[in-house]
């Protein structure tokens, strides 16, 4: 019977280390940035709170070490592979779609949370809220540009107004229906509205 295959201390900190975000993200979605505690953060991870001071220097450092772990999953997961899709319109529904899916984690609402927290507020956690969101909206007018120069998507508001009302919607329609089994048709056919599409009957 082969020995099984022990971990390094490098790869045994990075479990250490997704694990104790994957709790920090669902303790700031269930009680905001305010109110949760660390000590219920590393216990939910199964550590003890010095395994996570160990790693993080405290509440802030762990936010935005969470922001910056979800905006790279949601990269990897929704992001990268949408822009293989040659379409615009097809992009951004299909993106509609993959994100909806990409919320069914008890993770996902964290952005939404923190947001919501820290609107109008001068903190690191808001300022990387701000450079998460900008470069996205930002791509999504480059796309909504390009689908109406070659047909795909109808004219309307300026690109920039309506990448807004499209992650507006996104996330609205996501947060308030909550997942399966109705959550990606819906969001769909939100996105759909907001860029003008037709919905398919």
């Amino acid at each position: 019977m082969p020995k099984p295959v022990r971990r390094t201390q490098a790869e045994r900190i990075e479990v250490t280390r997704n694990k104790l975000l994957e709790s920090a993200a669902r303790g700031f979605s269930t009680y905001g940035y305010g109110n949760v505690r660390l000590d219920d953060i590393a216990r939910d991870a199964g550590y003890t709170r010095g395994a996570l001071y160990h790693l993080f220097a405290g509440k802030e450092e762990l936010a935005l070490a969470v922001i910056d772990w979800v905006s790279r999953t949601w990269r990897a997961e929704v992001g990268e592979p949408a822009e293989a899709i040659a379409d615009p319109a097809e992009r951004l529904v299909w993106t509609a779609q993959a994100h909806a899916r990409y919320c069914r984690k008890d993770v996902a609402a964290v952005l939404m949370s923190l947001r919501v927290e820290f609107a109008g507020r001068d903190h690191a956690v808001a300022h990387a809220l701000t450079e998460l969101m900008e470069p996205l909206k930002a791509t999504v007018a480059k796309v909504i540009t390009r689908g109406r120069r070659v047909g795909s998507i109808p004219p309307g508001p300026p690109p920039r107004a309506l990448a807004s009302a499209y992650l507006g919607a996104l996330e609205g329609v996501t947060a308030a229906v909550g997942g399966p089994p109705h959550d990606v048709a819906l969001t769909a056919r939100a996105v759909r509205g907001v860029l003008g599409l037709p919905n398919p009957s």
